[in-house]
């Protein structure tokens, strides 16, 4: 048995068996591995355990018995050649005996016991069939296990178990009859089944078979013995499980029945599968079996199938129409089985079956179609030879379902298209119609879904079906090689038709694909002949029109642009050969730019121009003029094309348009332009414009015959009869008529702004405006409306015009005032129509003409427009008119904006004009009133567009001689406030014209164009700073903004400019009203000196401002503007403000805050302070209340006023000498101040002494608001931020340390982060701090000696303190704390001695004997429930020993550990943790000392167990120990291992590091095994289950590694006791390390 005792392994198999039902599946899985594990070391002595454990406790539950079965039958598995005979003669029985125990079935005890005699059976076939013959007698009815496990093992082991059958099959036919009730009848059944397929197996590989002498006859009789009762009896249970095995029996006996019984039994046989499919719910195996009979019949050639054809072609057909759930397995399987079932008939009765198949597919059932068509594409994939004769009738018969107009049928007419594509069958006649089927649903719109129906698992969406048909496009293009003759050029008829719009993308792609393969082979047929006789194909002009027309809405009908653009490139030989080089130069650039876009980026206008661009340089290049009128006249006849799509038809007027300037033939000209106006919809607006554009592009090239046709137009016949013949009908055509002369007046415009220069202006007058005038008058709104874009297009027309030639254009005032009349005519509550937008465009293109508008008329038209725009409602504003006049959010927001930037335009104009000071303020006092209104948007709008005209001012300013810009105060004192004003976008509208006008100056002061100058460009900082709402962000950008003002505005200025603030205090916005009070500070602070003789004055209005002034916070800036002017122009002096109310009103405080701005003063008042708080009793001890025990302190109120006082004095930037020249002082005493307000309460009488009664009620409420400690924080930390100790300060708050100085509880720890930061950052400061705090250590206040302490301890951390020589004093004050009668000082005491180990590691051994004096007591402190003190000892231990000299430590070292070790397994985190580390640091004092060795041996499994603890940082504190006590422990393997694997920033993992480990110590101290397995034992009991878990596993790997000749060492009896306990442990993580130990047991 080897070196474990049998004793052992087998109190540990049987611990693992106990254990083998764990409620935890983890433990479960680990108990079986480790059984396992045994059981293939000792698979005789595991296996007896199993069979004896089951035989010992015959009462186990079921699911423990089928554990233990189970794992017998793995061990048997994966060790069967090693498992002794005998052993396996047990094991049979066993299993034999489970499986039968129980006559009744239960199904996983038995199945388990069942699945052990299958795995044996695999190598001793003759045992397990002795076995089970044993109970498989005769005349008796066996088990149903026992047939079950028969038929398995005929599936497992083929080869053994055939031999056996003829003999099973004798004995069970009898069996048959006795078989009553059904689970016995379907195991039968079942066995029947895997026995006929192990013997159709074998049969199959007779080449590998041991008896190649079986044939299949051998077992014709018993199989047909057992048809009998199966067909004649069972098959009609009503048992649908049973009738399925039943089924599947018969079809995989059918091949091994006689001949002539099958042919006998087929005509019963048949049609009773066929009727299964009726009461069973699951089809698969009956097709399955049905397929079986079908091909033994066709095998044998039986004519009976024949008689059935009918019955089976009806039931076969209605099977694939079931739907298919390919999430559901069973119906795919049926699917393909039903199909082979057709492949089989269509071998034998492909006429027949074609027939039914065909009819089907004229049914009027949805389900009967698809089905068909299923059996369609199957049969013309997998029977091409057979079928080649059916192709004609095929393509005949499909032309039914081409009509269907179910989705579903659709989807599979389209895989039987794709089917009949590569089979040869689109190339005949009739195919052409399949081709346009799939063009047609390439063209599919978008599914429309009306509300919500139940989701149809089946259902195929447009846009399913749409894209099947363009992959089948493709396909057809790219695989079938003999169909590209017949879609080339045939495809080309699909581009021009409308209804074929949405399938452009795939059919250009498929043609350019067609095209290009063609071009490159050098096929003839590439040229296309598109005037050939009979040919249904477009022009070559048809097609380049629509190929154009497509590209200039690139992104719709599915991204047909590119596509349409890249074909006109493949086939432009076929267009004009002259236009092959241009396109395929110009159009790839095209196709770049488009990839580039995106439907929302692209610029459409630019787009379109491009495109027309590229057209009329295709003409120019084609350069024969028959070509283009030909083009010309096919264009416009094709407008009608896209009557449903205007966008498109307005682009192809632009087209013409570009084409007729090409065309020289006058007459043909003429006659398409009439075409154009006759036909066109002039109802619709968008086709009115696409008119005038077309015909205003033509008239570049023909603009007198233009002319005379509009004009002959306006007086032709079309003119009178719409007006006045049918008089019934008089309403409805004056409409038209309105529209039509709407259209001819457009015409006009776009003429003018086409028309060539040099022709243009003598035509203005004696026949445009003549033509176009009498309609002034005129009510109709789309008349009104061209008219303005005809006067507009005009004007810009004539303004171009003019820059070569002067010209007056006398009409110029008329037509403004008819653009006003149009203005004011529309309702001021609400803009519905483009009215506005069109007239101020209009406008801004009348003004640039001469002569100019009189003073007068520059007035109104400035009123009219301001008023009728400024005043409109936003845009978001909901609509009140009827529903047909309102416009769409989306309409209505571009209105706006289109309206807004024609205002600009108009503007801009006028301005420039009159471009000086006096001209920029004749267009403010415009917009002046509207920058103070109420109303949010009314503000937006004056502002922005005083930004427009001001930035506008700037770039055209030419400064010729040096002027004053005199209006520059006031302009600044309107709108310097509103860069606070609480409408974001209005501040930077602001900032931007505060910007524009220092500009103005500057250039007016005669700086150059270019010149920057830095202080007004930090404005477009303070503009990025402006989108934050922050009141306290605004006011600072405000006095930003202020400082660049003051700089640069001239002395004669800053009068206006400080009374339009004045102003300013009483904006209707309080943010306005509060900028212009730090506007106002801001300039008195920088410019106030200079105004002496203005002092009374702007007192006075001061004065009188307060009274109106309801905000606060400009009251509070009044108040400011007060001191500061006080303290320029006379010397006030505030005696004191102790004395007011607490805590301070915001009065109070501004005056606090003035006082520091005097240095002297403030230097004065604070050393006047500091004296009184050291002096003064910080608070007083109370007894709150008679009810609660104890004392409360309760603040005095004196040292608490002087204490704001310094707040609110430092808070002054001015302070910041005074507080420098007493800063060591001022720190000290608010220090101390901090100590002693922890904890501290207001009293409740706070202001009993104060002076001013009148303020004591009203400030009661505040009382509550103010924080005894927390006024000494903000004291400190405002002191430290004018002291310029910003990095102190910055480190603070980044770590919260205010927050913790304020709670009792952290107090420390912020001191602490106080004192560190002030090491970091401050400390030249250090030695007087420390000198001035030093007295307050002896002091009675126990809270200031703790402050003190904790701020001296943290100072010793940093090396500053040995820098500064105050290590000294520092360490004689904390030497004297340690006695302190206070614990807390005591420990920060010890704290401080351990830091100088990392402050001044170099004077450790300078204090040796005082600090180890200090850390030993430190350690033995009694009076320490927390252990707090005994922690700080322990780490200061730690520090300091890495520094010590060894003379100095080595006599203490084995003292030292033996202290330690106790903590070890303390329950406190932090204890342990430091008497890790401390082990770790005394180890370099103990190398080379056996003894200290010997305690290293001591603790090691310890720390080895603890590399698991819990904590982490415990682990690493324990990686750390090991690390550096690895050279001490005497091994160099574990050395290394130590010094490789434990880093404590990196993983571990701890099973193969302890596994390697066990292996070294067993190498190098086999001596010490005893002393290591019985110390990790002692850990099984510890309170940590992941100590307890590790421990188990280091026992395992001991086992597992440990070789024979140590096991001596080994108490096994304890390790065996130990593990089966821990396998019973509560927690599952110890009971699967304990599992997984004991698998090491072998």
């Amino acid at each position: 048995m080897g070196v474990i005792e049998e004793t052992n392994v087998e109190q540990v198999t049987l611990a693992l068996l106990d254990a083998a039902n764990d409620k935890d599946p983890v433990v479960q899985e680990q108990v079986r591995k480790s059984i396992l594990t045994l059981g293939n070391q000792q698979p005789d002595k595991v296996l007896s355990m199993c069979q004896d454990y089951l035989l010992k406790h015959p009462k186990l539950v079921v699911g423990y018995r089928v554990v233990v079965l189970q794992t017998i039958e793995l061990v048997v598995k994966s060790k069967i050649d090693d498992i002794s005979y005998p052993k396996i003669k047990n094991v049979i029985k066993l299993a034999s005996d489970e499986m039968t125990k129980s006559k009744d079935v239960v199904l996983e005890w038995q199945q388990a016991a069942s699945n052990i005699l299958v795995a044996v059976g695999n190598k001793y076939i003759n045992d397990i069939m002795e076995e089970i013959l044993c109970k498989f007698q005769p005349g008796v009815l066996p088990h149903f296990f026992v047939v079950q496990t028969l038929a398995n093992l005929s599936d497992s082991n083929v080869y053994g178990m055939v031999p056996f059958l003829s003999a099973i099959l004798g004995t069970m036919l009898p069996m048959l009859g006795m078989a009553k009730q059904d689970n016995m009848k379907w195991v039968f059944s079942f066995a029947l089944c895997r026995f006929s397929e192990s013997i159709l197996e074998y049969l199959a590989n007779l080449d590998k078979a041991p008896d190649p002498t079986v044939r299949k006859d051998t077992f014709s009789s018993e199989i047909n013995s057992a048809y009998d009762i199966l067909f004649s009896s069972w098959i009609q249970s009503r048992e649908a499980k049973l009738r399925l095995t039943v089924a599947e029996a018969l079809g995989s006996m059918s091949h091994l029945m006689a001949h002539d019984k099958l042919e006998e039994q087929l005509p019963k046989l048949l049609p009773t599968i066929l009727g299964l499919y009726k009461k069973n719910a699951e089809h698969y195996i009956i097709s399955k079996s049905l397929c079986q009979v079908m091909e033994a019949s066709v095998n044998m050639s039986s004519r009976v199938l024949e008689t059935q054809i009918d019955g089976l072609l009806l039931a076969l057909h209605q099977q694939i129409c079931s739907p298919v759930d390919f999430s559901n397995p069973p119906t795919v399987k049926n699917h393909n089985e039903v199909l082979r079932c057709f492949s089989i008939l269509a071998n034998t009765f492909l006429d027949r079956l074609m027939v039914f198949v065909l009819q089907r597919l004229e049914n009027s059932n949805e389900r009967n179609r698809m089905g068909s068509l299923a059996v369609l594409r199957h049969l013309i994939n997998s029977s091409t030879s057979t079928m080649e004769t059916k192709k004609f009738l095929i393509l005949a018969s499909i032309r039914q379902p081409l009509a269907d107009h179910s989705n579903k049928v659709k989807k599979r007419v389209v895989q039987v298209i794709s089917a009949m594509a590569h089979h040869g069958y689109l190339e005949l006649d009739g195919g052409d119609l399949l081709v346009r089927f799939i063009i047609q649903h390439c063209a599919l719109p978008d599914t429309y879904h009306r509300g919500q129906r139940p989701p149809d698992p089946e259902e195929v969406t447009n846009e399913a079906l749409r894209s099947m048909c363009d992959n089948t496009l493709h396909l057809f293009t790219t695989t079938v090689d003999r169909l590209a003759d017949v879609l080339w050029p045939m495809l080309l008829c699909y581009l021009t038709a409308n209804q074929y719009a949405n399938a452009t993308t795939p059919l250009c792609k498929s043609l350019i694909l067609l095209a290009n393969k063609k071009q490159a082979a050098q096929e003839p047929n590439f040229t296309i002949d598109f005037s050939a006789k009979g040919s249904s194909l477009p022009s070559q002009y048809v097609l380049m029109i629509r190929l154009f027309v497509n590209a200039s809405f690139p992104f719709r009908c599915r991204g047909h642009g590119a596509p349409s653009l890249s074909l006109l490139n493949a086939i432009s030989p076929n267009i004009h050969p002259n236009a092959e080089q241009l396109w395929e130069k110009e159009i790839p650039k095209l196709l770049n730019y488009l990839e580039e876009s995106t439907e929302e980026s692209l610029d459409q206008k630019k787009w379109e121009e491009s495109l027309l661009q590229l057209l009329s340089k295709t003409l120019t290049a084609i350069n024969e003029g028959q070509w283009s009128g030909q083009l010309a006249v096919e264009a416009t006849r094709y407008l009608p094309t896209y009557n449903d799509s205007l966008d498109e038809k307005s682009f192809l007027y632009r087209c013409v348009g570009v084409i007729l300037q090409q065309c020289y033939n006058k007459e043909l000209v003429r006659k398409q332009l009439q075409e154009i106006l006759i036909n066109a919809r002039h109802n619709d607006a968008i086709e009115r414009t696409g008119v005038a554009m077309g015909i205003g592009l033509c008239a570049s090239s023909h603009l007198d015959g233009t002319l005379e046709k509009l004009v002959e137009f306006g007086k032709s016949e079309v003119f009178r009869k719409a007006s006045g013949i049918f008089g019934l009908l008089k309403d409805k055509n004056d409409v038209d008529l309105e529209k039509m002369k709407s259209t001819l007046i457009l015409c006009y415009g776009y003429v003018a702004i086409h028309a060539p220069e040099d022709q243009l202006l003598t035509r203005i007058d004696s026949v445009i405006l003549l033509n176009i005038s009498k309609h002034f008058n005129t009510k109709d709104l789309t008349m009104k409306l061209s008219l303005i874009h005809s006067v507009g297009l005009i004007a810009k027309a004539i303004s171009t015009c003019v820059r070569k030639q002067g010209f007056l254009f006398s009409r110029k005032q008329e037509l403004m005032g008819v653009m006003m009349d149009f203005i004011k005519a529309e309702p001021a509550d609400v803009m519905r129509t483009p009215v506005r937008h069109h007239v101020l465009t209009t406008c801004a293109n009348l003004v640039n003409l001469d002569p100019p508008l009189t003073e007068n008329e520059n007035f109104d038209l400035l009123k009219t427009c301001l008023n009728g725009v400024y005043g409109l409602p936003t845009a978001d504003t909901p609509d009140k008119g009827k529903d047909e006049e309102a416009l769409d959010p989306k309409q209505r927001e571009a209105l706006y904006s289109d309206t807004f930037k024609a205002l600009h335009e108009l503007l801009r104009n006028v301005l420039a004009r009159d471009l000086n000071p006096d001209g920029l303020q004749s267009l403010f006092k415009h917009i002046e009133s509207w920058l103070s209104s109420g109303q949010e948007h009314e503000r937006e709008r004056a502002v922005k567009s005083t930004a427009e005209l001001l930035q506008f001012y700037l770039d055209n300013l030419s400064v010729k001689n040096l002027v004053t810009f005199h209006n520059l105060g006031a302009l600044l004192g309107r709108l310097a406030p509103r860069c606070t004003d609480p409408n974001p976008e209005v501040r930077r509208a602001a900032i931007d014209c505060v910007y524009s006008l220092m500009y103005i100056q500057l250039r007016y002061e005669g700086f150059s164009l270019d010149y920057k100058d830095d202080s007004v460009e930090s404005l477009l900082d303070v503009r990025e700073k402006l989108s934050n709402p922050d009141h306290s962000v605004l006011y600072k950008t405000c006095s930003e903004l202020t400082k660049v003002i003051s700089k640069r505005l001239p002395q004669q200025q800053m009068s206006s400019l400080l009374f339009m603030l004045f102003d300013g205090l009483v904006d209707s916005q309080s943010n306005c009203s509060r900028a212009s009070s730090v506007i106002l500070n801001t300039l008195l602070k920088n410019r106030g000196a200079g105004l002496q003789d203005l002092v009374p004055e702007m007192l006075e209005v001061l004065h009188n401002r307060l009274q109106a002034i309801t905000e606060e916070q400009v009251k509070v800036a009044v108040g400011q503007s007060i001191l500061i002017l006080a303290t320029q122009h006379l010397q006030t002096v505030v005696n004191t403000l102790v004395a007011y109310p607490l805590p301070y009103d915001s009065w109070s405080c501004e005056m606090w805050l003035a006082l520091g701005a005097d240095s002297t003063l403030a230097l004065q008042i604070m050393e006047m302070i500091i004296e009184k708080l050291y002096v003064m009793v910080p608070y007083v001890d109370k007894k709150e209340s008679m009810m609660r025990p104890g004392l409360t302190k309760v603040a005095t109120s004196h040292p608490l006023a002087m204490t704001c006082a310094l707040r609110e004095m430092m808070l002054n930037g001015q302070s910041a000498d005074a507080v420098a020249a007493v800063f060591p002082k001022l720190f000290s005493a608010l220090l101390v101040r901090l100590g002693s307000s922890v904890g501290v309460q207001l009293p409740k009488d706070l202001n009993s002494n104060s002076k001013i009664s009148e303020r004591k009620t009203s400030n009661k409420n505040n009382v509550a608001n103010c924080d005894v400690c927390g006024v000494a924080v903000e004291a400190l930390r405002i002191l430290l931020a004018r002291a310029q100790l910003d990095a102190v300060v910055k480190s603070l708050d980044e770590e919260g340390a205010w927050d913790k100085m304020k709670n009792p509880q952290q107090h420390t720890t912020g001191v602490t982060m106080l004192s560190r930061a002030m090491a970091k950052h401050a400390g030249p400061r250090l030695p007087a701090i420390v000198e001035s705090l030093c007295p307050s250590l002896s002091n009675i206040y126990e809270c200031q000696r703790i402050t003190i302490t904790a701020f001296f301890s943290e100072l010793l951390n940093h090396h500053v303190a040995t820098e500064l020589m105050i290590l000294d004093m520092l360490m004689n004050n904390m030497m004297e704390r340690i006695t302190d009668s206070c614990g807390t000082v005591r420990m920060l005491a010890v704290r401080g001695l351990g830091n100088i180990a990392v402050g001044s590691p170099e004077k450790v051994n300078k204090y040796a004997k005082e600090l180890l004096a200090a850390m030993s007591s430190g350690m033995e402190e009694k009076d320490d429930p927390e252990k707090h003190i005994t922690l700080e000892a322990m780490s200061g231990m730690s520090k300091i020993l890495l520094y010590l000299d060894q003379k100095n430590v080595q006599l203490l070292v084995v003292y030292i550990f033996m202290k330690i070790k106790p903590f070890l397994e303390n329950e406190n985190d932090d204890i342990r943790c430091a008497s890790i580390m401390l082990m770790g640091n005394l180890s370099k004092f103990g190398s080379g000392e056996p003894v200290f060795k010997d305690q290293i041996h001591n603790v090691l499994v310890s720390l080895l167990l603890h590399l698991s603890d819990p904590n982490p940082q415990v682990v690493k504190a324990c990686k750390y120990a090991m690390r550096v006590c690895a050279p001490v422990v005497g091994s160099v393997q574990i050395s290394a291992m130590f010094q490789n694997h434990l880093h404590e920033e990196k993983g571990l993992h701890y099973g193969e590091f302890i596994n390697d480990l066990t292996k070294y110590i067993i190498q190098d101290f086999p001596g010490m095994l005893n002393f290591y397995h019985i110390t990790v034992i002692q850990f099984f009991k510890s309170n940590w289950a992941e100590i307890r878990a590790s421990a188990a596993m280091f026992i395992g790997f001991l086992l597992g590694n440990l070789p024979d000749e140590h096991f001596s060492h080994m108490n096994m009896g304890s390790v065996t006791n130990g593990l089966v306990i821990l396998l019973q442990d509560p927690d599952p993580l110890v009971r699967v390390k304990a599992a997984e130990a004991m698998g090491n047991f072998h």
